[in-house]
């Protein structure tokens, strides 16, 4: 809290190291001791209010000045920052947590600042249905964002409205327009401090939400433990117990670097069984399948000897052809046939980089000579017989004119 005391600080000064201390207990882990101060800075903050009487029943947001507004939010950093606090006893600090809350919400609805969908909630009550909270929580959490967006507008243009308040005055002084400034720089501070409070109303009622879950989590833990008798777990008994889990974990992960791994199961009807608890994975299985016979019950499973049987058999037969194979014993077949064709295309790679290619490579230039020669040969035999035979040559008799 600085070096100055408490007591000798005034209620502006108090608020803002106060306020200082929940913005940084909201963005960082900060220790207890600051969170306690912050606390105590925040409960004579509230005396303070209350000593001046800054506020009354009577007024809305709108008869309360801009100055003042700020103050609304001490019962809801109070709150927040109550619930940090590190205690034995859990539930005392939620319920201390909570009835700040509630001070913060109650007096917000006085003030007309609560939205119109909050105030239907609280009047039903718990009775609401799953598809009314996920609604309200939608519509919670449109009305956060907006609120966060609209304060860093407001900071930009603040921020704009500096730096060019210190170009005029570097320039040229400006007397005409002052007031104006200042009108809208107090007009921008109560849009920002009502922002912030809806803002804070939004986390309160998420807050506020969870508090309550785990309040009555842990009183019903203490209610279960003091009816079995049993005394609180101790962090020595914790700690045994992590202790033991990770110890497990680490002699699993050890056992799994030698531990062989399960074939797959590639069989459908086999990975059903396993399921349904007809076989163990570590048996071995194969894949055969027994083509479906159709006919009389009496014969379906039996050895067909006379005709008769094989003609009575035959009777509900079907009228398309039936598969010879399982869908898993086909698939095994391609498997098959594709490592043999790899396994063919891998010997011809390593023949063809071998020396005995390299060395037939070397004497193919000569052969091609020859068989050029001989092409060469053929091609001028050719001219030739077409020299001493031209088109249309022993046919004049055919010709009207021959």
């Amino acid at each position: 809290m600085g070096e100055s005391k408490v007591e000798e600080m005034t209620l502006p000064s108090l608020f803002e190291q106060a306020r200082k201390i929940h913005q940084m207990a909201s963005d960082s882990t900060v220790d207890q001791e600051v969170i306690r101060k912050g606390c105590e800075a925040l409960q004579k903050c509230e005396d303070m209010i209350s000593k001046l009487g800054l506020f009354s029943a009577n007024e809305t947001k709108d008869d309360i000045s801009t100055t003042n507004l700020k103050y609304i939010l001490v019962p809801y950093y109070l709150g927040e920052l109550t619930e940090t606090i590190a205690m034995e006893d859990r539930i005392q600090i939620l319920k201390a947590s909570h009835a700040k809350l509630k001070e913060f919400i109650s007096f917000c609805e006085a003030m007309e600042l609560v939205p119109q969908e909050e105030l239907e909630s609280s009047r039903q009550g718990g009775s609401s249905s799953l598809a009314d909270q996920r609604a309200r929580k939608i519509g919670r959490f449109k009305r956060q964002k907006a609120a966060e967006s609209k304060l860093v507008e407001i900071k930009e243009r603040k921020e704009r409205r500096g730096r060019s308040m210190k170009a005029a005055a570097l320039s040229t002084p400006v007397e005409a327009g002052e007031d104006d400034m200042l009108d809208d720089d107090g007009e921008e501070e109560r849009e920002a401090w009502l922002t912030n409070i809806s803002l804070a109303l939004c986390k309160a009622f998420d807050l506020q939400e969870m508090l309550k879950k785990e309040e009555e989590m842990l009183s019903a833990i203490k209610e279960k433990q003091s009816q079995d008798g049993s005394k609180e777990f101790s962090r020595d008994i914790l700690d045994e117990r992590m202790e033991k889990a990770e110890s497990w974990h680490r002699d699993s992960a050890a056992r799994a670097r030698y531990t062989k791994p399960a074939e797959p199961i590639t069989c459908a009807t086999f990975a059903q069984d396993v399921l349904e608890g007809r076989a163990n994975v570590s048996q071995a299985h194969e894949h055969n399948h027994q083509p479906l016979i159709f006919g009389p019950a009496s014969l379906v499973g039996g050895s067909l000897t006379t005709e008769r049987e094989r003609m009575a058999a035959q009777v509900f037969q079907p009228s398309h052809r039936l598969p010879t194979m399982s869908i898993e014993e086909a698939g095994l077949r391609e498997m098959e046939m594709m490592n043999k064709w790899q396994e063919r295309n891998r010997k011809l790679m390593e023949e063809a980089n071998s020396s005995w290619y390299k060395d037939n490579q070397k004497f193919a230039p000569g052969d091609e000579d020859e068989d050029d020669d001989a092409a060469v040969e053929k091609a001028r035999a050719w001219d030739d017989w077409k020299d001493d035979n031209p088109r249309g040559a022993g046919n004049k008799k055919l010709t009207p004119c021959g």
